[in-house]
């Protein structure tokens, strides 16, 4: 099991740390509005009421000891400074950054210690359009650290992948066909796996691979 530190106890940093207690995990959590400070709703965690950017706070909630860090809260700045620190200072593996604004995402790469950027208005933005739209290249998750970026794709009729051998595409360098969810059902494809129409497919890819994707597969 994991001992998560996750800066920002609003609604989203609570909502983790819930899901991540009831898979048995440790959980810290720390903001410096005591307001915020509301150990009732998730009394399974240890509240420390602190300055995230503040390195003697963060000592406090022992961050050197920590797998994960997850910055949280509803500002950029505190975003990137504790993904920083947190590399930087305590040496943890993992971070995990909250992107408020699309505009600032540019900057949630390793050079700021972010790890996995999540920007809440993207995946939104990314969920609908994987809800309404088929034969489009949806983008869901950038992983910085690998420099890849999770995406999406459902089948059209008119794809001309239709009936092939997955061994058989010529993917672009660097991109992998992680899984396909077929009739509700999820599957890691093999080489003699043939595609169908409705596929979903999940792909890790560099940004760059997006326009092959799409002429392949739409």
């Amino acid at each position: 099991m994991m001992k998560v530190v996750i800066a920002g106890a609003g609604s989203v940093g609570r909502s983790v740390a819930r899901e991540l207690i009831d898979k048995g995990h440790t959980i810290v959590m720390i903001d410096n509005d005591k307001q915020a400070i509301r150990r009732d709703l998730v009394p399974d965690a240890r509240w420390i009421h602190t300055d995230a950017c503040e390195l003697d706070g963060l000592a406090d909630a022992q961050l050197e000891d920590c797998d994960v860090v997850v910055a949280a809260t509803g500002d950029d700045k505190t975003n990137l400074v504790l993904s920083l620190l947190a590399k930087t200072e305590f040496g943890v593996p993992r971070t995990v950054g909250r992107v408020n604004h699309p505009r600032n995402e540019w900057l949630f790469d390793s050079n700021w210690g972010v790890d996995v950027a999540v920007s809440t208005p993207r995946l939104m933005t990314a969920l609908v359009e994987e809800a309404v739209e088929v034969g489009n290249l949806v983008q869901l998750l950038t992983l910085q650290q690998a420099g890849t970026t999770l995406m999406e794709m459902t089948l059209h009729e008119a794809s001309e992948v239709l009936g092939k051998r997955v061994g058989d595409i010529d993917l672009p360098q660097d991109t992998v066909l992680v899984a396909v969810v077929r009739s509700d059902r999820a599957f890691a494809p093999q080489d003699d796996d043939t595609l169908v129409d409705g596929d979903e497919l999940f792909f890790l890819a560099n940004t760059s691979a997006k326009p092959r994707l799409r002429e392949l597969f739409s």
